[in-house]
């Protein structure tokens, strides 16, 4: 049967007050002045203890039962209205919006920390109020004070749930194409007309209101993405009524059955344009960026659950003897999985990758909270800047090793990982759609290097830079070995950077080839300063064992994954190697 979970309360407040030293940061912020570390303890605390009492055991029989469309309502499973009842009573979705607007004003540190509980307990049912948040700042910043006071408390509140409504079906990563219309009405509302499909959250049962975001056009748009705007279009209009959206169908999916993922139309509903006339993407993108950090800790979520079911049962399935044994301990009969060296590869993997792949999404959580309310304007804007750079990171670097290390945890079960009693079989199925959705992680590739990288002249870059050639000096007398693979790996990002900056105009299509392996050579650059920052910071406290494993998983990951880096930044180098018509 599936491992019970169990919150790494423990390694998040290490990560939060050792690592990334949060609090401090939190002291120069205006907003989160009063925010501290035991208060920040006392949240993941109790969020914790909701994601594995409350969320984890509608888990299961949610993929099983899925949801189901009746009478062109959607109906969720089982015990996920009780659920998101009891996570709204709690005050969670608020966590970190305005006080202003009913909301918490905590940071969205926290709210990332949430997030990765949740996701590790269902990520279907977390797709529901996981979108809240990026709907609520796109709203506060774009929003006329009209929209924002009617909506904005709702949404803080999670009285009411949100969807993005971008895609239609000639329209994928290609929002160009988008065709659904708007037209403007003599009260000031509009009128939208339109087909969209996998619209996640689009109808359910948890709330009554359903607050889209809808990508349109006016009529007079120009062409592509430059002519669309953005409209807000309610499921139930302010008087009560219904409006014009009407689902057709939910999609039939390999994975995440508890979340409702709709085409629908819109049939001359009433909506509100938010933001300026066809310059709907740039409000968009507010969204779309919470979202893909969210996506992100998809990833790092599923692996943290994936890790602990992983060495839960290598400790206690027996299989074959190992040819060697842990000291103090003896053969008897079959030894423990964990015991064999294969497995024991495995499993550090596991640990390696979501230990420092939780630095790294926090850390541009942490970001986004200086960019919005450091006290220091430089360091606003230089936060916004690496936040920026890390956003497409964290989400395809993240997914796309969650993924893996899930595939290699559901390994560890053999034949009965493979059979939906263990939970891990879902998880795979689950985590896959997060390669694919919010921008898939090629585009998230393509954004990296063509628009965070090369368009500013690596400006951003060369900050990344400098933060990890200062970690790799706070790690030079205690640590020369990290030091010195950090700087190794900061050499070669800026080889190959240098050589993409200066050969793209002769062949423009040179760094859209590699932008995939640029990226993954980020990404383990990135792992390779979180574990050496875990195990300076380790290092320099007074709980001895938890030095001893940060030092082992450092060496881990630097000696067995952080090799595969090199295979990355020689593709990205290799010019001449084309790419022929298919």
């Amino acid at each position: 049967m599936a491992h019970p979970y169990t919150a790494p309360l423990a390694d998040m407040r290490f990560v939060i007050e050792e690592v990334l030293q949060a609090p401090a940061s939190w002291a120069r912020c205006g907003r989160f002045a009063e925010v501290d570390a035991g208060m920040a303890a006392q949240v993941l605390e109790e969020a914790g203890r909701f994601a594995a009492e409350v969320l984890a055991p509608t888990n299961a029989p949610g993929d099983l039962e899925g949801c189901r469309l009746d009478q062109g309502q959607v109906r969720t499973p089982g015990g996920f209205r009780e659920a998101y009842r009891t996570f709204v009573d709690g005050g969670w979705p608020a966590l970190a919006c305005d006080a202003q607007w009913g909301g918490q004003g905590l940071p969205l540190l926290l709210e990332a920390a949430l997030y990765e509980m949740l996701l590790s307990c269902n990520q279907a049912w977390s797709m529901y109020p996981g979108l809240l948040h990026g709907a609520y700042a796109t709203l506060e910043a774009h929003g006329s004070e009209a929209l924002k006071a009617l909506y904005l408390p709702k949404l803080a509140s999670g009285e009411w749930l949100a969807a993005m409504a971008l895609t239609e079906p000639q329209a994928g990563s290609d929002l160009g194409q988008v065709r659904t219309r708007a037209e403007a009405q003599a009260d000031g509302s509009l009128r939208v007309t339109g087909s969209k499909i996998f619209i996640s959250g689009a109808d359910h049962d948890l709330t009554d209101n359903i607050v889209h975001l809808v990508l349109c056009r006016l009529p007079d748009a120009p062409p592509g993405s430059k002519g669309l705007s953005l409209a807000l279009v309610p499921k139930l209009l302010p008087d009560g009524s219904r409006n014009g959206i009407e689902v057709d169908a939910l999609e039939h999916k390999m994975g995440i059955h508890g979340s409702a993922t709709c085409a629908l139309r819109y049939e001359g509903a009433t909506g509100w344009l938010i933001g300026a006339p066809h310059r709907g993407l740039q409000a968009m993108f507010v969204m779309m960026n919470a979202a893909r950090l969210h996506v992100g800790l998809q990833g790092l979520g599923h692996l943290e659950r994936a890790t602990q079911s992983a060495l839960a049962y290598a400790a206690e399935r027996r299989q074959l003897r190992a040819p060697a044994v842990p000291e103090g301990q003896d053969h008897r009969g079959a030894d423990p999985i964990a015991w064999h060296p294969a497995m024991r590869r495995t499993l550090w993997t596991l640990r390696a990758l979501t230990e420092g792949l939780r630095v790294v999404a926090y850390r541009a959580a942490l970001l986004i909270d200086e960019a919005q309310h450091h006290a220091d304007p430089e360091r606003r804007a230089r936060s916004q800047r690496l936040a920026a750079l890390l956003t497409p990171i964290v989400k395809a670097f993240g997914t796309h090793q969650g993924f893996q290390g899930v595939s290699a945890a559901l390994q560890v079960f053999g034949g009965y990982g493979y059979v939906h009693e263990y939970g891990i079989e879902q998880q795979l199925r689950d985590l896959r759609i997060a390669l694919i959705y919010e921008g898939t992680n090629e585009i998230q590739a393509i954004d990296l290097l063509q628009r965070k990288v090369l368009a500013d002249g690596g400006a951003a870059l060369h900050a990344l830079v400098d933060d990890i050639e200062a970690e790799a000096a706070r790690c030079e007398a205690a640590l020369p070995h990290m030091a010195e693979a950090l700087r190794r790996e900061c050499a070669r990002l800026l080889e190959a950077t240098a050589a993409l900056q200066a050969g793209r105009e002769q062949d423009p299509e040179w760094p859209l080839r590699v932008a995939d392996d640029y990226l993954m050579g980020c990404g383990h650059l990135l792992l390779a300063w979180a574990w050496a920052a875990m195990a300076r910071a380790a290092a320099g406290g007074d709980d001895a064992a938890r030095a001893r494993h940060q030092r082992e998983l450092a060496d881990f990951g630097l000696q067995w994954l952080l090799p595969q880096a090199e295979r990355h930044w020689r593709q990205v180098l290799a010019r001449e190697a084309g790419l022929p018509w298919v």
